[in-house]
């Protein structure tokens, strides 16, 4: 199995009436040849390892956000990022703040003037197996949230496919 789409976990700390109400959520599954990982290992293993191409196309998107007021990750974290030995709630892991942590997921994500996302990092049975499961969420509190995940979601849906096959392909997962 490579990375499929799928639904969001029902397994997941993301309320089920979030899921729900999100004007936009996706979710992709991928298995783990190495299920003994912390789900922080698991979380670096995908998205810290963006090729330049994607990080250049970031830096741009961040920059054009900053300029219109809103919270983004400067050009020297999407570079540079900071993989940690330990996390808690409330810091950055990546570019994006904790929101909730345990043994088996993590959720980040950003609220803004525009939308606010969740990125759930999620191990799950598989079988006699382990698979990981990446679910985003938006919740849109404006016009500009909408317009904002009309030009974003084809890119997102593309690079988290993209994040999660180059993990399998380097076998970091």
């Amino acid at each position: 199995m490579n990375v499929v789409a799928c639904d969001v976990p029902s397994g997941s700390v993301l309320s089920r009436e979030s899921i729900e109400r999100a004007y936009f959520r996706d979710a992709y599954r991928a298995p783990l040849s190495h299920g003994e990982l912390a789900i922080s290992d698991i979380f670096a293993a995908i998205f810290a390892h963006h090729p330049l191409w994607m990080k250049l196309l970031l830096i741009v998107r961040n920059k054009v956000a900053s300029l219109a007021g809103l919270d983004a990750p400067t050009a020297s974290e999407i570079l540079r990022v900071e993989i940690k030995d330990r996390y808690v709630i409330g810091e950055k892991i990546g570019v994006w703040p904790i929101f909730s942590l345990s043994e088996n997921e993590i959720v980040a994500g950003r609220n803004n003037k525009h939308l606010d996302f969740r990125l759930s990092v999620l191990k799950v049975p598989d079988g006699d197996n382990t698979s990981v499961v990446v679910s985003t969420i938006c919740m849109v509190h404006n016009l500009s949230g909408k317009l904002y995940l009309f030009f974003v979601v084809p890119f997102h849906r593309y690079g988290v496919r993209k994040l999660m096959a180059n993990a399998l392909a380097a076998r970091r997962l």
